[in-house]
């Protein structure tokens, strides 16, 4: 099985460039790629998008929405790439065209999956740590669980502060850690939280944290700050342990 997860915020040209040397690796000659834009309402728009930006690392973009049966689609294809938006959207769709089982058991046979902000979310056992409103209901939280933790994207720490003239006033809203921490009251899954531009490689049995740092957050015990390597590389190992390389 081979997924790479990204938390997103890819919106500068090293940022940019740095995922598409990652996707180049992780894709290799893949002829195109699969994308799935149903975290956002407009897909054409969506799919145009991620060309002009260039977060397509140079190969084809064959939009699922564009296929008469996305159950086909889903079988012939040769990588998925799965964008960011409202995951509880995604979700929701990805239920109504039954397509979960079937990424789930592609994936699990070697097709290589992307999955970015929302694309993370669904990856990962269920949708409960996603920082999206619930504007649609899916039929079920549960996900395709391709790896065995959570992730909660765009995580950052501390508190907000807001902008007002020359001061910076704290918001005093509730922070992504007390919201984790709230997660952990009521489950036991470990959950990463990936920074912004932050790309998990989950290939055999390990988890490498690309580019930047990571918090992880495990029931009942303080967390743990899991920084780059040297090599801009750390290795996580989820759930059993935390590991990092040089």
């Amino acid at each position: 099985m081979r997924v790479l997860l990204g938390s997103g915020g890819f919106r500068t040209p090293e940022r940019v460039e740095s995922l598409a040397g990652v996707m180049r690796s992780f894709f290799g000659d893949a002829e195109r790629l699969l994308f799935i834009p149903y975290a956002l309402q407009d897909h054409d728009r969506y799919v145009q998008t991620m060309v002009e930006r260039g977060i397509h690392a140079g190969y084809p973009l064959d939009g699922i929405h564009r296929h008469a049966d996305p159950r086909r689609a889903v079988a012939e294809a040769p990588a998925f790439f799965v964008g960011g938006g409202n995951t509880f959207r995604l979700l929701d769709s990805l239920y109504q065209f039954d397509l979960l089982p079937l990424i789930r058991e592609h994936v699990a046979a070697g097709v290589p999956y992307l999955g970015i902000s929302a694309g993370c979310n669904v990856a990962c056992p269920t949708i409960r740590t996603t920082n999206d409103m619930p504007i649609v209901q899916p039929p079920a939280l549960e996900a395709l669980g391709l790896v065995p933790f959570q992730v909660n994207p765009h995580y950052y720490h501390g508190s907000t502060f807001l902008k007002q003239g020359d001061a910076f006033i704290e918001h005093f809203g509730e922070t992504r850690d007390r919201r984790l921490l709230e997660f952990h009251e009521l489950n036991d899954t470990p959950v990463i939280g990936l920074w912004e531009a932050g790309v998990l490689l989950c290939a055999a049995d390990r988890v490498l944290l690309l580019d930047t740092p990571a918090r992880i957050f495990r029931k009942g015990q303080e967390p743990v700050d899991v920084e780059q390597g040297a090599d801009r590389t750390a290795l996580l190992r989820a759930p059993e342990g935390v590991e990092k390389e040089a």
